[in-house]
């Protein structure tokens, strides 16, 4: 492929009020910061809780950060959904809103046979323009042959988002089958594995967007070919990366309470149900951003 994107695309966390309403000032001051932070792109996806959004909040939510974004950086919304006729129309309406790129991830219900999550993926592929993230995922992994041979069926399946761990041999295994480079990897697991995943290939990382200027730092020394440089900034940070990689809900809500300490958020709630953080925990989280100096 003679152009692709590649860099660092934060998955953006949704800001709500007390009242569960998107506060649609802190997106924008959030886009704002993210693209100050040198980013490639944004999307939203999983860890803007877009699983928990009404259908009018996602389009709602997807037209607002294109228009933020005005075409400075790249868009890309996750429409997965559990069955092909509602990807379909998520897909289709997220090219409409005028996303870049859309993410979506096999069908976790039940079980799916892969000759199905083939047909699924090809035919999303073939209802819009834009190019696809194939995100592997822990419930619903994509293997690399599988991923693989996607990219080759069709020319928008160009993407795939690894996040199944151990991520490296998955990477690996990508270098060695891709003889064509019809597929392009990128990171994902909140970055904690960003340079390991460049030294095989990877062209970028999805991370949260609560510190994308470490990413992009990082990304930028190694794109220059100051590796080690790269490795000695990046590991640096990975106790705060750790940190943010939590389930039941607390990863939604620890990126937010940086971007209130950083000013970017006015306030700090995630959308029911998500286990919330305590007050020990966040004095934790902002001892290690005092010792980081961010």
């Amino acid at each position: 492929m003679s152009k692709i994107m590649r860099g660092v695309f934060p998955i953006l966390s949704t800001p709500f009020d007390l009242n569960d309403n998107i506060i649609f000032e802190d997106v924008e001051a959030e886009v704002e910061y993210a693209i100050n932070s040198g980013v490639s792109g944004v999307a939203i996806a999983l860890a803007s809780e877009v699983y928990k959004l009404t259908n009018s909040e996602r389009d709602e939510l997807l037209t607002k950060v294109v228009s933020y974004s005005n075409q400075r950086i790249k868009v890309c919304m996750n429409t997965t959904a559990e069955s092909t006729k509602m990807c379909i129309e998520y897909s289709k309406k997220a090219q409409d809103c005028g996303a870049d790129a859309v993410m979506v991830a096999p069908p976790s219900f039940g079980g799916v046979d892969v000759n199905e999550i083939k047909k699924y993926f090809i035919r999303v592929a073939q209802a819009i323009d834009i190019p696809i993230f194939m995100q592997d995922v822990f419930d619903t992994p994509i293997s690399p042959e599988l991923a693989v041979e996607l990219s080759q069926n069709h020319k928008n399946l160009a993407y795939l988002k690894v996040e199944v761990p151990p991520t490296l041999p998955r990477f690996n295994k990508v270098n060695e089958i891709n003889k064509d480079r019809s597929l392009v990897p990128f990171g994902g697991i909140g970055g904690l594995f960003m340079i390991e995943e460049l030294r095989r290939g990877s062209q970028g990382t999805m991370p949260v967007c609560a510190f994308p200027e470490i990413f992009v730092k990082a990304f930028n020394l190694w794109d220059k070919g100051e590796e080690l440089q790269a490795e000695e900034f990046f590991y640096k940070y990975i106790p705060l990366i750790r940190n943010l990689g939590q389930g039941l809900g607390i990863w939604n809500w620890l990126p937010k309470y940086i971007l209130k300490r950083k000013k970017v958020f006015s306030q700090v709630y995630a959308r029911e149900p998500s286990l919330k953080p305590d007050n020990q925990q966040i004095e934790e989280l902002y001892r290690l951003m005092d010792i980081l100096e961010l």
